[in-house]
């Protein structure tokens, strides 16, 4: 399997764990989404930084020389989550959903055409609007009737979209960042760890602030953990990996498998029932993964000559460690 195509492999799988986060926030009412974003990317953060110190050290003088894209990372890091899951709560979780996460690949695409001059390919171009368009039928097929209270405020959906707008730009911002990084030599483990763990770091007082609930029982308190540990922690160990073989456009669109997981663990697990038309985004999402998915083993096609070299560098040096 060429460099590309086990990248697009890992940032797929990435995003089959990110897909469980919505169900398992169900087993934890009572907690904010405020305190949802805060313990799963802030204590997630916090230990891709400690399973990365030495990584760290290693490339710390280059980290140091790029501190820039360091704190613009670790700044949508901290801004992403709490943006994401505010979109949901006051906009619902099928608008707020399909603006985040639709908006992404947009968002990525046109970072890399402002930053780096990169063109976008037909290709691409194809299969995020067929993956964006299955989101939408995706996430708009499901049954929105459970909507907050807040959603009686008529200022409440306009707001959520502006959320869901800005966790679009941002994941795609910490993104295209952590890329950069890896392209310029850094190894993924320490690009993540830097800009996650930063990022972390800046959520900590918001979790000191409306974190409480997470303590008051075992069944909030573990979904806390497992938020912190698989969907983010584990997540973004894959996405990292994967970002240091495709470009962040193409990881952003290839994200949008999460949509498709988490549908399918609403019908599965939470009972829900997905329409016909919930069936076709479905498809039209995994029609989009095998268009956006590389195909050159090179790697011309993405891109991502550059962080490709950057991925056997990172493989040479964990051997010789």
């Amino acid at each position: 399997m060429n460099g590309p195509l086990l990248g697009a492999v890992f940032v797929v799988g990435a995003s089959t764990l990110w897909g469980t986060t919505g169900t398992v926030a169900t087993f934890a009412p009572s907690v904010s989404p405020l305190a949802i974003g805060a313990v799963a990317m802030g204590v997630g953060g916090l230990l891709q930084a400690l399973s990365a110190v030495q990584p760290i050290a290693n490339h710390w003088d280059v980290l140091r020389s790029r501190w820039l894209l360091v704190a613009l990372g670790a700044a949508a890091v901290g801004v992403y989550p709490l943006a994401f899951y505010s979109s949901m709560h006051l906009s619902g979780v099928a608008l707020g959903t399909v603006v985040s996460i639709g908006s992404a690949p947009l968002a990525s695409a046109v970072i890399e055409r402002l930053a780096e001059r990169k063109d976008l390919t037909r290709r691409w171009m194809l299969g995020a609007l067929i993956g964006v368009a299955g989101a939408g039928l995706l996430c708009f097929a499901g049954d929105s009737a459970e909507r907050p209270g807040a959603l009686a405020e008529a200022w409440a959906v306009p707001a959520g979209v502006v959320l869901g707008l800005a966790a679009g730009v941002t994941y795609a911002l910490y993104s295209w960042a952590a890329h950069r990084l890896i392209s310029g030599g850094v190894s993924s483990r320490a690009a993540m760890g830097a800009v996650f763990g930063l990022g972390g770091a800046l959520l900590m007082p918001v979790l000191a602030v409306t974190g409480r609930p997470l303590l008051e029982s075992w069944g909030n308190f573990t979904v806390g953990a497992y938020m912190a540990l698989v969907p983010m922690f584990a997540g973004y160990v894959l996405f990292g990996w994967g970002l240091a073989r495709v470009r962040a456009s193409t990881a952003t669109g290839l994200s949008l498998m999460e949509t498709v997981v988490a549908a399918v663990l609403a019908v599965v697990v939470v009972g829900e029932r997905l329409p016909a038309l919930g069936w076709l985004g479905v498809a039209m999402v995994l029609a989009s993964l095998f268009v956006l998915a590389p195909r050159q083993p090179g790697g011309q096609d993405d891109g991502s000559g550059q962080a490709c070299a950057a991925a056997r560098t990172e493989a040479r040096s964990t051997v010789g460690q």
